[in-house]
């Protein structure tokens, strides 16, 4: 009998662990993955992106399956097809850039696969457990993919250095092979669901450099793929044997003979890249948050921001592409949503203002990126590549301030280590005031701590729609 090809064995393995379960401790990781894309997502209703998917899911209609988060403002229910509800509640999961992240792939796994296994789950009137070991899984299948796509040598992703966005792409077959285990298929099926997602997913990051908003939609679209590639292959499509290693397969095309197939099943069931995905503290983008709590930690010494006459925000040469490239739109950013892609602005945000856990959502609201006061600072903030932040990247993403004050005095701050990751953790507490400050945007105090019961009980729930009933 000859070996599984890659799609095979990640087949094989999803049924195992639909049958079996995961162990308690990652079903528990997975149930706080749950409630950060929840607390994210409610965050993000009021976006204008968000608005748009809403519109859109509303115009759309169709039969009352899944729950899409705030649609029903719109005056047409609240219930959709699942491939609607997991566009939508995808997009708001990324919309505000607050997702978790997996190095060094440089992935935000949970928002493309959590609002797909969540729309499947409800559909079909799964269980709390049934949902976190199908989210569980495709988060794992999401990041191997990631994974395969790095290049040692490099120090990059393949997809990344290429433009590609690679959480979306790899998401949408995470997002399939999730939503194929909570519809019950089989391991032959379920292979096909992630074959045809593997000719869905899509997204290029030019908007993180130059603007428009649709990045925001990049992991909507992956949960909206990979719902729609498990009901295809529910209904009789099909998907290539050989859709990961073969020579017209995923990795071939996105990453041409730099990626190693061998990556994605390599202790696959076993060694778990899931516990170490990192949690972010801050609703920006994942290479800015050295930078911030650099300048935390110096405004904490006593650095007064009115006394700077100049600072260097070392960082990892391949992350200057996207916080300090073009320079002058990174230190004048024309929105808030600009802002969070903006190493100076970031830097000038977190030594003037700061709320939640440090810097919060208030520092990114469009009027407060044309602050002057802070447009001034971050026109002081010259970002260049250090050679020690280049080695450790991308399995940190590490930073080092250095702050020239009018006196002449100096201050420097190196941060190797991120915050929310295996080595410095966000703590429980830490984590449920993120949740709660992200939720009550949306929902009332009361409503926000039933919500978040409801998804840290998730082990012990016997249908997922008690937790789904109490979202907006």
């Amino acid at each position: 009998m000859s070996e599984p090809t890659v799609v095979q064995r990640l087949a094989e393995v999803a049924v195992e662990i639909r049958d079996k379960g995961l162990p308690a401790e990652l079903r528990a990781d997975v149930a706080r993955r749950v409630l950060d894309v929840l607390g994210n997502s409610l965050a993000a209703t009021p976006l204008e992106p968000s608005r748009t998917v809403q519109a859109l899911a509303a115009e759309w209609g169709g039969s009352a399956q899944a729950t899409a988060i705030g649609a029903a403002a719109l005056g047409a229910g609240r219930r959709y097809p699942a491939a609607t509800a997991a566009l939508v509640n995808g997009t708001l999961a990324h919309a505000l850039d607050f997702d978790d992240t997996h190095l060094p792939s440089v992935l935000h796994p949970s928002s493309n696969v959590v609002p797909a296994a969540l729309a499947a789950a409800e559909a079909v009137g799964a269980s709390g457990p049934a949902l976190l070991d199908a989210a569980g899984f495709g988060i794992e299948v999401c990041v191997r993919l990631g994974m395969a796509g790095y290049d040692a040598e490099l120090g990059n992703s393949v997809f990344f250095d290429r433009g590609l966005h690679a959480t979306a792409i790899c998401g949408a077959v995470g997002a399939a092979v999730a939503a194929a285990m909570l519809h019950g298929l089989d391991a032959a099926e379920i292979a096909s669901a992630a074959g045809i997602a593997c000719s869905m997913g899509a997204g290029v990051l030019e908007a993180n450099r130059t603007g428009g908003t649709v990045k925001r939609v990049h992991c909507g679209w992956a949960a909206h793929c990979g719902t729609a590639a498990a009901d295809l292959a529910r209904h009789g499509l099909t998907g290539p044997p050989t859709v990961i290693e073969g020579r017209f397969g995923f990795l071939q095309a996105y990453c041409g003979d730099r990626a190693d197939p061998y990556v994605v099943v390599d202790g696959l069931g076993v060694r778990w890249e899931l516990p170490g995905i990192f949690f972010k503290p801050y609703p920006c983008n994942h290479f800015t948050h050295a930078g911030i709590d650099a300048a935390l930690r110096l405004r904490a010494r006593g650095l007064d921001p009115d006394s700077v006459e100049d600072i260097e925000l070392g960082a990892a040469g391949p992350v200057l592409r996207t916080i300090a490239q073009p320079a002058e739109q990174k230190a004048r950013p024309a929105t808030g949503y600009a802002a969070a892609f903006s190493g100076p602005y970031t830097v000038a945000a977190a030594l003037l203002g700061g709320g939640g856990l440090g810097v919060f959502h208030e520092d990114f609201t469009d009027e407060m990126a044309r602050d002057e006061r802070r447009r001034a600072l971050a026109a002081k903030v010259r970002c260049v590549e250090d050679p020690l932040c280049s080695r450790i990247f991308p399995n940190q993403f590490p930073a080092v301030l250095r702050v020239l004050t009018r006196s002449g005095e100096t201050f420097e701050e190196r941060l190797d280590v991120n915050r929310g990751g295996p080595q410095d953790p966000l703590t429980d507490a830490e984590l449920a005031t993120k949740f709660r400050l992200n939720a009550v945007r949306s929902v009332s105090e009361e409503r926000a701590g039933e919500i978040a019961a409801c998804a840290l009980g998730l082990q012990s729930l016997a249908d997922v729609g008690e937790l789904t009933d109490l979202l907006p």
